[in-house]
């Protein structure tokens, strides 16, 4: 008898327990593969297997695999710093290559890939970029953004000369319920409802609802065409506005000044040595800074055409976003 178990990696996160979610919807016999250590809060409440395994030991892998007919591969180190990027790179170019080769071995039916818009072009002059804007691995800031660029290119040579059975999906800026760690946009939410972002640097980002990036990785699954990449965004907007649609969602003054990020490098020098010598988060690298000088503007019209992929307005994933926050903390 053919199986039909549905695989997920990352399934802790914030985007794989709402990809996790919206396949058991669906009826999938779900399996999730985590970590030892990982927080389990996300997926306690949801009828799945539960399998441990860490992408970076393969060995691990071997009986999540057994069975499987769609592979969900969610999981990613996502950091906007890190003190060595090796790091990041083996989980997200060298995980990614030795899961899709197990997959390919245990004869997996389909795989969706979550990558990002961090592997994308940006806009230029304005326009949003599209799956087919050119971009060159120069061109990309950042080592997460650098890891997620080479993880998908492999994938892409996978499915071109090997036959790899898997479907591409590059998910925006997601934010919602679930955000536990939370990601680097959570936390700026989160900062900002608490009046502790007094002031920013004016860049542009594509904000969208986590839920609607699940739906949309599930869409791919049934929908979406072998080795193609599909954008899942939501709507473009400028950081000011995103800031004053969180605090006249939080009932509070928006941040008003605007920094230029030239006047900001010297703070990022320090913020970065403090952090290695504290083992802490730095507030704002020179990364950052760099990144903020490109508008991150994505167009999602082939996921609406192709999957029909229907995120809703920002506003309405800012309200769930603060009313999670709020009722976390």
């Amino acid at each position: 008898m053919a199986s039909d178990i549905t695989l997920v990696t990352g399934a802790t996160g914030f985007v794989g327990s709402a990809v996790a979610r919206v396949l058991r919807g669906r009826g999938h016999n779900l399996r999730l593969l985590v970590r030892s250590t990982s927080d389990r809060s996300n997926i306690n409440d949801l009828e799945a297997e539960i399998v441990v395994g860490d992408l970076s030991e393969p060995a691990t892998l071997t009986e999540a695999f057994k069975g499987v007919r769609y592979l969900f591969h969610v999981a990613a180190d996502y950091r906007l710093w890190v003190p060595d990027p090796d790091v990041m790179m083996r989980a997200n170019v060298e995980g990614t290559k030795q899961l899709m080769l197990m997959a390919q071995k245990a004869g997996v039916e389909k795989i969706v890939y979550c990558s990002s818009v961090a592997a994308l072009a940006t806009a230029h002059d304005g326009i949003p970029a599209n799956e087919d804007s050119p971009v060159t691995e120069d061109q990309i800031v950042g080592a997460y953004k650098r890891s997620k660029y080479r993880a998908e290119q492999l994938v892409l040579k996978m499915a071109k000369e090997e036959g790899l059975p898997v479907i591409i999906v590059n998910p925006s800026t997601p934010i919602g319920p679930r955000d536990i760690k939370p990601t680097p946009t959570g936390q700026m939410i989160w900062d900002c409802v608490r009046k502790r972002m007094p002031a920013y640097v004016d860049t542009g980002l594509n904000i969208v609802h986590v839920d609607d990036v699940a739906e949309g990785h599930v869409l791919a699954l049934e929908r979406g065409k072998l080795g193609e990449k599909y954008i899942l965004g939501g709507d473009n907007l400028m950081l000011g506005d995103f800031f004053a649609l969180i605090s006249r969602e939080a009932d509070i003054a928006p941040p008003k000044i605007k920094l230029n990020q030239s006047l900001l490098y010297p703070v990022a020098l320090i913020s970065e040595g403090l952090a290695r010598a504290f083992k802490i988060e730095p507030r704002v690298t020179r990364e950052m800074l760099a990144m903020s000088r490109k508008l991150m503007f994505f167009s999602s019209d082939k996921a609406k055409k192709d999957l029909n992929y229907t995120p809703r307005p920002a506003e309405e994933a800012v309200a769930d976003a603060v009313a999670w926050f709020k009722k976390k903390n």
